[in-house]
This record gives C-alpha cells, sequence and structure tokens, in this order.
C-alpha cells in the first residue's frame, strides 16, 4: 500500500503503465502481483488484513493472494468481492501463478500438483 503510494508521486505508476502497454512483462509475488490489479487483501495497513482498493488497475480485476495457505484471505475476498468494495477477482494458491496477455487471464500455472487458481465473482444481490 505504501509503494503504491510512492509510486504514485513519484510517476513511477505512469512508467510502468507505459512500459507494460509496450510489451514488457510485468510480474511480482503477493503485494507484487496485487499492484497490477484493481485491489486485493492485504496485511500492508498492520497485522488484521484489509482491502486495498487503489491499485495500479491494468487489470480490471482484484487479485487473491495466498488462497490457500492464509485462513481469512479467501473469506475476506469472498466478502469484498460479494459487497462489491472489489470487482470480481482472480486467486492463487502459493505456488501457482496467472498468466495475462493485455487485460485477459489465459494460464494458470503452477510448480506443483496442488497449487490452484481460482475466478471469484459476485452473484445475485447482496443481503
Amino acid at each position: 500500500a505504501g509503494l503504491l503510494a510512492m509510486w504514485r508521486l513519484h510517476g513511477v505508476d505512469e512508467a510502468l503503465r507505459a512500459a507494460w502497454q509496450a510489451g514488457v512483462v510485468l510480474t511480482g509475488v503477493s503485494a507484487g502481483s496485487i499492484c497490477w490489479h484493481a485491489g486485493g487483501t492485504t496485511d500492508s495497513f498492520g497485522p488484521q488484513l484489509r482491502p486495498v482498493t487503489n491499485g495500479l488497475r491494468f487489470l480490471p480485476y482484484a487479485n487473491g493472494v495466498h488462497y490457500d495457505s492464509e485462513d481469512q484471505r479467501r473469506p475476506l475476498l469472498h466478502e469484498l468481492v460479494g459487497t462489491g468494495v472489489l470487482p470480481s477477482a482472480f486467486a492463487s494458491d502459493d505456488g501457482a501463478g496467472l498468466v495475462y496477455r493485455g487485460t485477459q487471464c489465459v494460464e494458470a500455472v503452477a510448480e506443483n500438483d496442488t497449487a490452484g487458481a481460482y475466478f471469484v465473482e459476485r452473484r445475485g444481490t447482496a443481503e
């Protein structure tokens, strides 16, 4: 969360967007993955997980990292997508990665047989 603010303050966000639009491959793990998206769940604000909603938005989805390894990540992502705080999300277990071409997720890859990737979307209305 702090790095996003610093990038914006110094114009790094614009340089990264220009690089991405020119075809440079951008990558990242955990917060380094969330930053390219609209947002996700983060512990950047302290020990409690909270939403970050001001990602760089190169990708119009939220990003759910550590989907299998941190107990609170999955239910919080579901709640945030379900209530509209975050848009539909791609999520990944530790050891899995998502490959985008432009803004389309075209592949999920994994370094082991148990790591998965998921799409989380709101259906119906939240009550």
